[in-house]
């Protein structure tokens, strides 16, 4: 089977010095990317760890895909316990910071203990420099960013930093990539925070030299001239679609559909478009680099999970507001799901909605720890009974568009993922729109038939996010290409995207997570049953517990 190769490079933030160790084993099993991160991360920290604590573990991973120049592989992985969820995370970037990662040499990058001053910890294939940033303190990632590329050897593509919110340990903070790409949800940025880094930098000419099949061009040339509407409009084409099917959430999930959402849809959004954006070796450019002439804003989106969460929840209605929410939130280091969904929250709790002055207010209040914005700092789950409103999330999560209470399907696997109420762990969206061959799609109402199918994408999913490959290239990295790219049987491949689900169950359950946790906000027909039916797939007891046998890959 096709995996990264390298050694694990471990970095001791607390005495500044580095060891590395042989992680041939995990590699040959789990390939790269969350897969290995995962396993480390289930081995190395105590399962009763606190998320901001020392003896936490952040990993930034490749994986195989990243040793090639294939369309659709421009993404990093970062893994660590989730300040927001309070259990084991994966998220990841696009960009252009894999390739740099890829470079040192290394097959996974891990970061433990904490710093005793700010620092930018820079790895390259000629080692580990700790560099004192006192001066940074504070500082908007665009000013440090800038501080960084000062160094002759760094681009902003070398970077993965915090803002303020990260430093201030907000529970929803990103990291920050070639400046505007996040490793967004469950609160990462506050991890590297709490250890006192203020940024992460990746250099060095020792990437690895796999043998990836050549079907890189077939893929190139079929990206280049696909004439998907994402590469004009990005995931914001979707927004009318989901308003008009009662799929978009309103007004703080009090209603599913919004009577603006065509002035902050697609088209509103391919309107301030300037120029074309992409990814490291990718020819899909479905990014959203966007401009507004006459207030001046200039940011890269929204994508439609913000035009829901600074639109149409938060009750507004003009795009360049949620232009400017968008900037904002890159510019602090902010999930802007999370973030907008706060809030949101609390527009609902002083019946604000719409108002945009206030929504920038608050927005630099979270980052900053200040007034209200400590609280809302914390997220909705740890924070809703203080607000008055309903809890919308699941394990902490705030929840993203794609309402379940519509898409029912997808409204399980909120339920279910690993990392609460997330929508990119199973996509299972895509069958209920249908954003998938009609053939394929499913009633978008009940759960009959759809566990095996929800576990089917889950596992994909972690498979895709082992290799690692982009969520969009489903229409083109068919099963068999994914076999000829891995060298291994389809049903072997989703076998190693289920161990890895199944290593993340298993640490979360050991921190108290069970079936009373896989809940939503509101009810479905049938969702114990699928709820059931989806553990017994899984081989998983009935109370949502993983069994404790040895977990290993899928040969």
């Amino acid at each position: 089977m096709l995996h990264t190769v390298g050694d694990l490079l471990s970095v001791d933030l607390t005495a500044q010095r580095t060891e590395t160790e042989s992680i041939d084993d995990v590699l040959e099993s789990f390939i790269g990317g969350r897969g290995v991160a995962t396993r480390l991360a289930h081995d190395r920290i105590p399962f009763d760890a606190e998320p901001l604590g020392p003896e936490n573990r952040l990993y930034f991973t490749t994986g195989p895909m990243q040793a090639s120049n294939m369309s659709f592989t421009g993404r990093t992985n970062c893994t660590a316990v989730s300040p927001l969820t309070d259990g084991l995370l994966s998220s990841n970037a696009g960009g252009f910071l894999s390739r740099n990662l890829a470079a040192t040499g290394y097959g996974a990058v891990e970061f433990r203990g904490e710093s005793d001053e700010l620092v930018a910890v820079h790895v390259s294939d000629d080692g580990v420099e700790f560099e004192p940033v006192p001066e940074l303190a504070g500082a908007e990632v665009p000013e440090t960013v800038a501080a960084l590329t000062q160094r002759p050897d760094l681009d902003v593509d070398n970077t993965a930093v915090i803002g303020p919110a990260g430093e201030n340990e907000v529970r929803f903070a990103c990291i920050m990539t070639s400046e505007t790409r996040a490793f967004g949800r469950g609160g990462l940025g506050a991890v590297l925070g709490a250890k006192n880094v203020k940024a992460v930098t990746f250099d060095g000419d020792a990437a690895p030299d796999l043998d990836v099949p050549d079907m890189q061009m077939e893929v190139h040339r079929e990206a280049a001239t696909s004439d998907h509407i994402m590469k004009r409009q990005g995931t914001t084409s979707v927004t009318e679609y989901a308003n008009e099917i009662e799929a978009l959430p309103t007004r703080y999930f009090s209603e599913l559909s919004f009577e603006g959402a065509g002035d902050i849809g697609g088209d509103a959004v391919e309107a301030k478009k300037f120029e074309k954006g992409t990814c490291s070796a990718c020819a899909f450019a479905c990014k959203l680099p966007t401009r507004d002439e006459e207030t001046g804003i200039e940011t890269e989106g929204p994508e439609y999970e913000t035009v829901m969460a600074f639109g149409s929840n938060a009750g507004v209605d003009d795009v360049v507001d949620v232009m400017r929410s968008n900037e904002q939130c890159d510019r602090f280091g902010l999930d802007t799901i999370s973030t907008g969904d706060v809030v949101s929250a609390y527009l609902a709790a002083e019946d604000e909605f719409g108002n945009v002055d206030l929504i920038e207010d608050l927005v630099a209040k979270i980052a900053h720890r200040e007034d209200e914005g400590d609280l809302l700092a914390e997220g909705i789950d740890r924070i809703h009974d203080e607000l008055g409103v309903a809890n919308w999330s699941v394990k902490g999560m705030e929840f993203p568009a794609h309402d379940g209470r519509t898409l029912n399907g997808q409204g399980l696997g909120y339920a279910t993922a690993t990392r609460g109420a997330d929508h990119m762990f199973a996509v299972f969206y895509s069958y209920e729109y249908p954003l998938v061959d009609e053939d394929a799609a499913v009633d978008r109402q009940g759960l009959d038939g759809k566990p095996e199918l929800l576990v089917r994408q889950e596992n994909q999913r972690a498979l895709e996010d082992c290799g690692i490959i982009c969520r969009f290239s489903r229409d083109f990295l068919t099963h068999d290409r994914l076999e000829e790219l891995f060298g291994r049987p389809i049903t072997a491949l989703l076998a190693v995207g289920a161990e890895v689900i199944a290593l993340e169950r298993h640490f979360n359950n050991q921190r108290g997570v069970d079936r009373a946790d896989d809940r939503l906000p509101y009810d479905l027909p049938g969702f114990e049953d699928a709820l059931d039916e989806y553990y017994e797939i899984r081989g998983w007891r009935a109370d949502g517990t993983v069994p404790d046998e040895p977990i290993v890959a899928g040969e």
